[in-house]
């Protein structure tokens, strides 16, 4: 079976790259597609290619990697939105047509693959990698969101099979899209959150170190990084702690806090820029706590790798996060925006006989690796794939 992904995939991370593309600047890692790819890469009756549209190119270029075959498109960006994505559409049809694809997987409306997909007439799954829909009616959302909000809409109008991640993202789908086929299939995250070592942070703990607490994502309202260092404030006289913070760059709203919270706070806080995964589990080998006080999330990635490393996890009670942390087994919960309620969920962590070590209940942790394992995700996937392609025979 041959499958093209349209997807946004960040090349920009692979280990093996020509040298053209080398230069590119890192985007968000969508840890998620570089896991699927990994799977994929064993699948021996698969034969897989990656179409993506860039801008910094001098020209296009294709490139082969352990079996899959790459289509890196130049397209100049004001192009692709000013066109509503019509000329991605032309370029990726072009392509199409020399692959021949049994069945195109669009990954997402951010930049347009569920449409593009429509646009094709190739048997194709849409995956839905985050409800924009239903973050618009939580958190007012910048102009490109509320942009590709419209897509979204369109798209799933013109969708026959669609996957999306939670139970709570199928319902919200059935609701409001009743005529759609839907599928849950889980984006796990890398294996290598699947094998931290967790020794080092229990014994660090036991020992009377200061605690360490960890979170990852971008630094924003929406993900509640206010909530963040005003929580932290709060809690740095009584506890003695460091907090790592893994994001992408900005500036700007980092003065901004720095002009609002104490210089004994900073002290403690390190940032972590666009880092590797394998530095990320480095970092969770270490933690005590991670913590993620997003406003509106659907299936944030950060959050199932924190869990599945065995790091107790506090977090908003939003999305499909209550999917994965379970209250007092591998975490604590708290509503969306509620400081207070986040500080007393942190503290009440640190009382915890589990969690103030850095340990979660084993059965708990079994069962989310179990849940969130890279092979389920590739047998959706898969699964998904073939049901498509049959009905269109």
């Amino acid at each position: 079976m041959t499958v093209a992904w349209i997807s946004d995939f960040p090349l920009e991370w692979l280990d093996v790259l020509p040298e053209k593309l080398r230069s590119l600047p890192r985007r968000h890692p969508a840890t998620w597609m570089l896991t699927l790819l990994s799977e994929f890469e064993k699948e021996r009756g698969l034969q897989l290619h990656v179409i993506i549209v860039r801008h910094r190119l001098e020209k296009s270029v294709s490139f082969e990697r352990r079996g899959v075959q790459f289509h890196v498109l130049k397209a100049p960006p004001w192009a692709r939105v000013g066109t509503v994505f019509w000329l991605d559409t032309i370029l990726i049809r072009k392509e199409c047509r020399r692959i021949r694809p049994d069945v195109v997987h669009a990954w997402g409306s951010e930049k347009g693959a569920g449409l593009i997909a429509s646009r094709l007439g190739y048997p194709y799954v849409f995956t839905i990698q985050g409800l924009i829909g239903w973050l618009q009616q939580r958190v007012p959302l910048p102009l490109y969101p509320r942009f590709t909000e419209k897509l979204e809409r369109i798209s799933l109008r013109r969708a026959s099979v669609v996957t999306t991640e939670a139970s709570f993202a199928i319902q919200y789908l059935k609701e409001h899209y009743p005529c759609l086929q839907t599928r849950q299939i889980e984006h796990a995250p890398n294996r290598i959150f699947f094998d931290v070592n967790r020794q080092a942070a229990r014994a660090k703990n036991e020992s009377g170190s200061p605690c360490r607490f960890c979170s990852v994502g971008e630094l924003s309202f929406l993900k509640g990084t206010d909530l963040l260092f005003e929580a932290l404030e709060r809690l740095r006289e009584e506890v003695p702690f460091k907090f790592t913070l893994i994001c992408g760059p900005n500036p700007g709203y980092v003065e901004s806090l720095r002009r609002k919270y104490s210089d004994r706070l900073w002290e403690r806080v390190e940032f972590r820029h666009r880092v590797p995964q394998e530095e990320v589990a480095r970092e969770l080998e270490q933690a005590t706590l991670f913590l993620f006080p997003t406003r509106a999330d659907t299936s944030p990635n950060a959050v199932k790798e924190a869990v599945v490393a065995g790091v107790p996890v506090i977090a908003s009670d939003v999305g499909a996060i209550p999917e994965y942390v379970r209250p007092g087994e591998n975490g604590f919960l708290f509503p969306p925006g509620d400081i207070d309620s986040f500080v007393v969920a942190i503290r009440k962590a640190l009382q915890h006989p589990e969690f103030r070590r850095g340990q979660v209940n084993d059965a708990a942790l079994a069962r989310s690796r179990e849940y969130l394992s890279p092979e389920r995700m590739a047998r959706g996937f898969l699964e998904a794939y073939k049901v498509v392609r049959g009905a269109e025979r």
